[in-house]
């Protein structure tokens, strides 16, 4: 069987931010899907965001053109997000008003044989909507995510912890570790979720998955996704991008 799928993507500023620091990426004719969520201040974030973005996609776009799969693509994500970090360090050095900028970046390409291979670094997520069931497929690299993985904290307290903001793993601001890679199987029906923490942060997994499980079509639902996280205080930029296997 050979899949096929539609997919949309939508950011919005929010309302506290005066910018836009995510960047995302739409490639459906190649399965390729992205979301980043830039930080640094002034233009930075979006600039580091951006770069993240065309490394990564431009090295997965790459790799499916040419036929990759499996393993090939993992390998792809290491290179690519090692380059992107390498980039963002350089700007920064070249460049005072972008120094100590960095990224999140949260990556996948979707074949048609039903197969996600996907990459992960920062506090962005990825969700799956199966059955109706929604499951975080990625672990954020945040502080109260560790002191959840301790025991020393509760899921509960840590939406809400002062610290939540606090992100222990990204591109261009720490050192180029290989991004958590992961690879699970897709099937008809199945809805896929790329959001930075603009959307995660004020929507809990129920709020989500009951938009995320809508009939109405794709387009709308990240509309009302977008819309859900602005009125829930919209505090960051939102971004999401929503997958859904045919």
């Amino acid at each position: 069987m050979s899949l096929r799928w539609q997919a949309v993507g939508l950011s919005d500023v929010g309302r506290v931010r005066q910018g836009n620091e995510d960047s995302f990426l739409v490639d459906a004719a190649r399965g390729v899907f992205l979301v980043a969520d830039g930080m640094g201040g002034h233009a930075a974030g979006e600039v580091a965001s951006a770069m993240a973005a065309a490394t990564v996609g431009g090295a997965l776009a790459h790799a499916v053109d040419g036929g990759s799969t499996g393993k090939a693509l993992d390998a792809v994500l290491v290179d690519s997000f090692r380059s992107a970090h390498l980039a963002i360090e350089a700007r920064s050095a070249d460049d005072p008003e972008t120094r100590g900028m960095g990224t999140t970046l949260t990556a996948c390409a979707v074949s048609a044989a039903g197969e996600a291979r996907m990459g992960h670094v920062g506090d962005s997520r990825a969700y799956l909507l199966r059955g109706g069931v929604l499951t975080q497929v990625t672990r954020d690299h945040t502080w109260v995510q560790r002191e959840v993985d301790a025991g020393r904290l509760s899921p509960r307290g840590a939406r809400t912890h002062r610290l939540a903001h606090i992100i222990t793993r990204a591109l261009g601001a720490d050192s180029p570790d290989a991004p958590d890679l992961l690879a699970f199987p897709v099937a008809p029906g199945d809805v896929l979720l790329l959001a930075t923490d603009g959307l995660s942060g004020p929507l809990d997994d129920d709020a989500i998955a009951r938009i995320l499980a809508s009939p109405a079509p794709l387009g709308e639902r990240a509309a009302a996704l977008i819309a859900a996280a602005n009125a829930a205080g919209g505090p960051d930029n939102i971004t999401a991008v929503l997958v859904l296997i045919e």
